[in-house]
């Protein structure tokens, strides 16, 4: 019996009536339909052929028969859910390269790496995520699979995979026949359309998961670059990094932008001229590669409320996040929207480096697996991998799962996806995640010249971007180690726990900060190695912010749903004198000073400094230490409290940041020598390197002359220094933590004027004019070597 009806996805159709002026029938799902087709089960009246009938949720369900009363009709048609007319005119055999899909005169070509599976099947869709046909692919050439369609779309088709192979779990192998898997070269992704907002197009399927299909845009024009490839990129020396995510830099209401346009890339846009106007040069964006933020809401489970607002589980290499596009624009627009925001950032003085993650993706483990791509292609390759033992899927990550990175397939893939972000979207450089799972073999063994690093390393292209190693995993600890061809920074996770640990006035560390402010050559001065190489640190998007730094002992992770387990046990943090809010005025002007502490100590080490988003004006998550999960205020940059600036840090850190970009003593290619650098205590010359001490002071002599004198008190009790004597010239207060905003820095702005200034200057002129620095406990002072006929103080007297 012909039968026709629209095809819906299952959730969309429910158990119900169809009713018309004559008679009813009863429509049910059918259990195990496949991905495309709705199979229903209808009984009921006779109905005439032209008769139709519709119920909510379901379009005109027509039959071109009558049915008799009784009759069971079970509609199982492999018919096209969006269009009878087929996509494409004729097939060919297609080429093996490029991987993906191609443009090739009037066809698109499709290729897919598959050593093993015995048989590959193309599956397309509407740009609706709707099943319209499929097709085996008969055509391979070595290891690739691959077909051309003539007469296909350039755009607006989706397309995935089935792949089907020989051998069980004991093989390494996770083949799932009937599941449709994305192309792991997809330029771009098609899922659900809105951030956080299940659609009938994701097809999701409880512990199944939801349906991302790869698509292509081979029809719009080029993107208009104008003269940004002629753009000189940054020295590394006079990077000031600004870590971000994207989404939570705009998704505030207090951002001011429309509710479309919160939290995408054409937010972060549009808000160029903020991250120019802190001073940053650089923004390190968390990941923007597509990945699945709903992927805890698969099943019940203690994280099942929580909403992945971070992206460190890809699905893609490839992609850019579809769901940053403005207005559930869709992945074409993601991309051109993307492009969009790096140029507008390179307008504004602002780099763009990317936070990848090629260590695991989210497919998971096999305890709770979500295949959606490389598992189900070829899940030994592309997975670290070991079948003789009963947990076969190694977890240096932590994330359930390893990528096999050195096989040589694997290796492609990251090295293509790097070209492709690089060559493409003109982005200046990557930071990536659990760095040392990347330097594995395929059993877990620490390599000593990893293949992907080196290739990296050498690769004409990506050997002249900007590359930042995350050096550990579970496991391992690279920090200085890290295998580097004198090309790769690393973050130094050294120098942010050692100068937590002397800023909350812990003792033995003077040493260590004294290292960790010169660049920290115990680990760096190596080979062809430079102080920029260390990427230096306070906090970072995973542990506190820097106000919970200063306001919490412990970590509060009770709304993540793992009963206050998960995060880093061991923070160095130091709430001084009260755990989270208080009303104690000296509690908080002590916080207020730690803050200016650990920025000044930030901003002044040699190496790069990375702030972190929302600590420029002192952003609190409550003692939560491990975000990830909460697409809420506790992770969006509050713009309010940011242009407020109650406190005045957010001032105190734009003039921090920008008198670091404009003094070359602190933007170093070598390190400093003791010609460059010398140390003191409380009299020049004299420093106290015993464990007690927490006074570190030293002066840095600058090319110009300008020279600096710094020091830091750590310990309750107040200092007075005596400043060291440079002829002809004196040393003029210019950053003090322990005074109150704005005379925390003493430079004309839009806040002092600068008879402001002097006028401050020369209240403290009974120290400096003896040549002393008066210094409390638990601050930090920045003295300026002027010429004498420049210290502007004689108007307010001597």
């Amino acid at each position: 019996l012909d039968f026709s009806m629209a095809l819906l996805s299952k959730r969309a159709c429910h158990t119900g009536l169809l009713k018309n002026d004559k008679q009813t029938i009863r429509v049910r799902p059918i259990d195990n339909a496949r991905p495309g087709t709705n199979p229903r089960c209808i009984l009921g009246y006779s109905i005439n052929a032209a008769a139709s009938c519709s119920v909510a949720g379901l379009e005109h369900v027509k039959a071109s028969q009558p049915l008799t009363r009784g009759q069971l009709l079970v509609a199982h048609s492999t018919a096209p859910a969006a269009t009878s007319t087929p996509l494409y005119t004729s097939t060919a055999a297609g080429k093996p390269e490029p991987l993906g899909p191609s443009k090739q005169g009037n066809a698109i070509n499709f290729a897919l790496y598959a050593r093993f599976a015995k048989s590959v099947t193309l599956v397309l869709f509407d740009q609706d995520n709707r099943f319209v046909s499929e097709l085996p692919v008969t055509n391979k050439t070595g290891d690739v699979w691959h077909v051309a369609l003539e007469g296909l779309p350039g755009s607006g088709v989706c397309y995935g995979y089935k792949v089907a192979g020989e051998g069980g779990w004991d093989t390494g192998m996770r083949w799932e026949p009937k599941r449709v898997l994305l192309d792991p070269y997809a330029p771009l992704v098609s899922g659900r359309r809105r951030f956080g907002a299940r659609d009938a197009g994701e097809d999701f399927k409880g512990r199944e998961g939801s349906l991302f299909l790869g698509t292509f845009d081979f029809d719009s024009p080029p993107f208009d670059w104008g003269d940004d490839g002629a753009r000189a990129p940054h020295h590394p020396k006079d990077l000031v990094i600004y870590e971000m995510p994207v989404r939570s830099f705009t998704a505030h209401p207090s951002s001011g932008l429309p509710p479309e346009k919160r939290g995408t890339f054409m937010g972060v846009a549009e808000k160029a001229s903020y991250l120019a106007s802190l001073g940053v040069n650089a923004v390190e964006l968390l990941p923007v590669f597509e990945w699945d933020e709903l992927e805890f809401q698969r099943f019940k489970n203690p994280r099942d409320h929580m909403v992945n607002i971070w992206g460190y589980s890809h699905i893609s290499f490839m992609a850019p996040m579809s769901r940053f596009a403005v207005g559930g624009g869709g992945p074409a627009a993601a991309a051109r929207e993307f492009k969009s925001m790096v140029k507008a950032l390179h307008a504004a003085g602002v780099e763009v480096i990317l936070d990848v993650v090629y260590n695991h993706t989210a497919e998971a483990d096999d305890k709770d697996p979500y295949t959606l791509s490389l598992r189900g292609i070829e899940n030994k390759t592309y997975y670290m991998t070991d079948t003789t033992q009963f947990v076969q899927l190694l977890n240096y990550s932590g994330c359930g799962n390893t990528v096999n990175a050195n096989h040589p397939v694997t290796m492609r893939l990251i090295i293509d996806s790097l070209i492709r972000w690089v060559t493409e979207y003109h982005v200046d450089g990557f930071r990536f995640d659990l760095a040392s799972c990347l330097c594995r073999d395929e059993r877990g063994a620490p390599m000593a010249a990893p293949p992907l690093i080196r290739e990296i390393s050498k690769h004409p292209v990506l050997s002249k971007v900007k590359l930042i190693a995350e050096p550990w995993d579970l496991g391992m600890y690279q920090v200085g180690s890290f295998p580097n061809w004198d090309v790769w920074a690393e973050w130094n996770g050294k120098y942010r726990d050692d100068l937590r640990r002397f800023i909350k006035g812990d003792a033995g560390m003077k040493r260590a900060l004294a290292t960790r402010l010169s660049g920290s050559a115990d680990l760096y001065q190596v080979n062809a190695r430079k102080p920029y190489h260390s990427i230096n640190f306070i906090t970072a998007h995973d542990g506190f912010s820097l106000y919970d730094l200063v306001s919490y002992n412990g970590k509060h992770n009770d709304a993540n749903g793992e009963g206050n387990r998960d995060g880093e046990q061991h923070n160095s943090s130091w709430n001084c004198g009260e755990e989270g809010a208080t009303g104690r005025w000296d509690v908080k002007r002590l916080r207020s000073r730690q803050m200016r502490n650990m920025a000044m100590a930030l901003l002044l080490a040699h190496g790069v400094p990375m702030i972190t988003m929302g600590d420029e004006y002192g952003h609190t998550k409550h003692g939560n230490n491990n975000t990830y999960c909460h697409d809420s205020p506790l992770n969006w940059l509050n713009w309010r409290q940011a242009q407020e600036d109650e406190g005045g840090f957010a001032r105190f850190m734009r003039r921090l940041i920008r008198f670091r970009r404009s003094r070359p003593e602190l933007q170093r290619t070598s390190f400093v020598t003791d010609r460059d650098v010398q140390w003191h205590g409380e009299l020049p010359n004299t420093p106290d390197w015993t464990e007690t001490s927490r006074l570190v002071a030293y002066t840095l002599v600058s090319p110009t002359g300008n020279g600096l004198f710094v020091a830091f008190n750590t310990s309750h009790t107040p200092k007075v220094l005596t400043l060291p004597k440079w002829p002809g010239r004196v040393w003029q207060p210019l950053a003090d933590t322990s005074k109150l905003a704005p005379y925390d820095w003493l430079e004309e702005d839009e806040t002092l004027s600068g008879e402001d200034v002097a006028r401050a200057r020369a209240a403290g002129i009974m120290y400096t004019a003896d040549g002393v620095a008066p210094l409390l406990p638990w601050s930090a002072v920045i003295y300026e070597s002027v010429p004498e006929e420049k210290a502007n103080m004689s108007k307010f007297g001597q």
